[in-house]
């Protein structure tokens, strides 16, 4: 019973959410305000479940991802689920936030002086995870930004090669070409080849 009502609820937020989304596109700017307020609700939530660690950076994520949907809503299509849009919107803001204090943290490492065999008892799944995510970061920091786009959405966020090209601005070909040209390189990185 109450995963219908977790149906029934999505649904009903996604039909609420695309109405007001297409009210204000067609202009009716009060229409839109509340699209972007609802939406702020439930981008905070979803990023405030991800971002446990900095709430502190919820809020300007919440900001970052709302000026995309904006600056985008044109590239919208209507087909597509509005919801699954939007969030796909706000993970690539949050992917681009974790590859960017990622790349800080690792500038700020502490050296600890525990042994190592001493530290790696004490390892948390969370320590590997926030580790795998910035070794991943800085793999993918290597590639050019339109390889590294490709990957991160079709293999890390799992969208369609449509729904990727679609976000990218890009041919489906184009995509395909990019996300096998990185592959490539990555393997060749992880490899030791040039």
């Amino acid at each position: 019973m109450r995963r219908i009502e977790e149906v029934d609820h999505l649904r009903s937020t996604e039909l609420r959410l695309h109405a007001l989304f297409l009210q204000g596109m067609d202009g009716d700017a009060l229409a839109y305000r509340r699209f972007l307020t609802a939406t702020a609700t439930h981008l905070r939530a979803f990023l405030r479940r991800r971002l446990s660690r900095w709430p502190d950076e919820v809020e300007d994520l919440v900001q970052e991802a709302l000026l995309a949907i904006h600056n985008q809503r044109l590239t919208y299509d209507t087909a597509v689920p509005l919801t699954a849009w939007v969030y796909t919107i706000a993970k690539y803001k949050l992917i681009d936030w974790l590859r960017r204090h990622a790349r800080r943290d690792s500038l700020h490492d502490a050296l600890d002086d525990v042994d190592e065999g001493e530290h790696a008892l004490f390892s948390t799944t969370d320590e590997a995870a926030g580790e795998a995510r910035r070794d991943l970061a800085k793999l993918l920091g290597l590639l050019p930004d339109k390889q590294r786009d490709a990957i991160v959405h079709t293999k890390l966020d799992g969208l369609s090669m449509r729904e990727a090209a679609d976000l990218l601005h890009m041919s489906e070909a184009a995509v395909k070409v990019s996300v096998h040209r990185g592959m490539k390189t990555l393997a060749a990185i992880l490899r030791g080849s040039p």
